[in-house]
């Protein structure tokens, strides 16, 4: 059995404007010691979909299973969930600040959660513990810094705080909502080397939320490619990279900066994100998509397997086969260069 399997996860909202379909069937799993990384533009329902599993998403209306070590999360009582959340799935939220509280000193805060999970510990157990949780996430001098406020912290040492208290009961699972976000790259690479580690030390299976593709080509062993609330494409990290199938994974890649001899014009995902209140019919890329064609725009694709391996998936109705599906890309590619040049030799 997997740590987590998500299984046709369905989360909307019910608002002045109409129903937003954050949400829609989403499915993934999950082994120890692995990590997920969960991609794709703002609005896309990678956070929803992640905080709706440990039961952060209230006034939702939910549907699906979500087994965490056999147990339902989405049915799971409330004594029951919290029970599991903090001290079996520990949480990192994008903004460390604004999961701190303020008036509260450093210390007093991560012994209170170590507390509140495990009564037997006395209070100078608990901290002891947040001491030891500091050194291990790379803070200096972690006994006379238990005793600062929040705001005595800079950016990336926050960060550091929030994964020393998600940590601090040993979790099974660990969710990282967009952790290195508004991190220099130093620091960036300091908190992923501490995810990492500890992840080696303690068998913690992670999801990891992000827009960078630079973090998941890091750390992630598979990843989930997200779209208007839907999954485009999951495949092992090296496939996603090299062989992706869907044409969003494909722009998400085109949207990247190149260096060396590789460098080229950028080329942006054209237009902007639908709706999820009021979604186009068919695929939800379809008004974005170079590769769009009739079926596109009346038929939903399913997600299923392509070029013929069992662990990549992709909801495209483009050819299922590595060849085919190469030879459209390369020559749309082609296509497109040389409408540039002719462009470029009008201009001049």
């Amino acid at each position: 059995m997997r740590l987590l399997e998500v299984q046709d996860l369905r989360v909307s909202f019910s608002t002045d404007d109409g129903i937003v379909e954050a949400v829609r069937g989403v499915s993934f799993d999950l082994d120890r010691s692995h990590t997920l990384g969960i991609v794709g533009e703002s609005g896309s329902g990678k956070s929803v979909c992640t905080q709706t599993i440990v039961g952060l998403t209230r006034g939702a209306t939910v549907t699906g299973n979500a087994f965490f070590d056999g147990v339902d999360l989405l049915t799971a009582q409330p004594d029951e969930l919290r029970g599991i959340r903090g001290k079996r799935i520990g949480m990192i939220f994008q903004d460390p600040l604004s999961s701190l509280h303020p008036l509260y000193r450093i210390g007093w805060q991560i012994r209170e959660m170590i507390q509140a999970h495990d009564s037997s510990m006395t209070r100078q157990q608990a901290r002891t513990r947040a001491a030891e949780l500091l050194g291990l996430v790379g803070i200096p001098h972690p006994e006379e810094r238990l005793d600062d406020y929040p705001h005595q912290f800079s950016g990336g040492m926050r960060q550091r705080v929030m994964i020393a208290m998600a940590m601090a009961l040993n979790p099974d699972l660990l969710v990282a909502d967009e952790p290195t976000t508004a991190l220099d790259v130093t620091v960036q690479a300091q908190v992923l080397a501490v995810m990492t580690r500890l992840q080696r030390e303690f068998g913690t299976a992670i999801v990891l939320i992000t827009h960078d593709l630079g973090v998941v080509a890091e750390v992630a062993d598979d990843v989930v490619v997200m779209h208007a609330g839907v999954v485009m494409e999951h495949a092992p990290r090296r496939e996603t990279f090299y062989h992706h199938h869907n044409p969003y994974t494909e722009g998400l890649f085109d949207s990247l900066p190149a260096v060396g001899a590789g460098r080229r014009r950028l080329t942006p995902i054209a237009g902007t994100p639908p709706s999820v209140i009021d979604l186009p019919p068919g695929c939800s890329f379809a008004p974005r998509c170079p590769y769009a064609f009739d079926r596109c725009w009346v038929s939903e694709p399913p997600l299923a397997r392509v070029f013929g391996d069992v662990h990549h998936w992709s909801a495209c109705w483009l050819p299922a086969d590595l060849v085919a599906r190469t030879a459209i890309r390369d020559r749309l590619r082609a296509e497109t260069a040389a409408a540039g040049e002719t462009a470029e030799g009008a201009a001049s």
